[in-house]
């Protein structure tokens, strides 16, 4: 079944704002791009603004639905890794280039409170799924965990970029498996 063209704009957006830069994106580039016409794109979206927010959100949709399918899948105490290998995965298939809401953060902090704030939540979201992992997983005695694995998983959204997929997503997976072995070794 071929995409609705709404679909069909959103996954170019999302595809040329992530290469190129959401204010280097121009609407004509979009359209152009998607084969479609201008008309079409604010029959289904407002303003490029919107566009933006519609990318980020379905992005993020499919990104915490991986997320959420692995720590169901995983195996008893094991959600956190299994969410740290899942956040692996998805800067392989989708952000070998960094982490799309990091670069939406930095380009519409002074432009848009609505896109920076949809970005900023969306990296809340990751962190209160590592804080449910790790209380699945029995470790919520740890203070500051899931905020560490945070920082490590966010780590790597740069790393991959600087160091190469493999040793970022292998040095990501070290420092995630030190610090959940710390917080094993402790008593509650």
């Amino acid at each position: 079944m071929p995409a609705s063209k709404r679909d069909q704009l959103l996954a170019t957006a999302e595809r040329l704002f992530y290469e190129q830069g959401f204010h280097a994106t121009g609407i004509d580039r979009i359209v152009a791009a998607a084969g479609v016409v201008r008309m079409t794109l604010y029959n289904h979206f407002a303003s490029k603004e919107a566009l933006v927010a519609a990318v980020l959100q379905a992005r993020h949709k499919r990104f915490v639905a991986r997320l959420d399918a692995a720590m169901s899948a995983a195996a008893p105490g094991e959600a956190t890794r299994a969410l740290v290998d899942a956040h692996g995965r998805w800067l392989e298939a989708y952000s070998r280039h960094g982490c799309i809401m990091a670069k939406a953060m930095g380009e519409f902090a002074e432009h848009s409170t609505e896109i920076h704030a949809l970005a900023t939540a969306a990296k809340h979201d990751l962190l209160a799924r590592l804080e449910a992992a790790v209380a699945c997983d029995g470790l919520n005695h740890h203070a500051g965990l899931a905020r560490r694995l945070f920082m490590v998983l966010e780590g790597s959204n740069t790393a991959v970029v600087l160091l190469g997929m493999d040793t970022a997503l292998a040095d990501t997976r070290a420092v995630a498996d030190i610090l959940l072995e710390a917080a094993r070794s402790e008593t509650p």
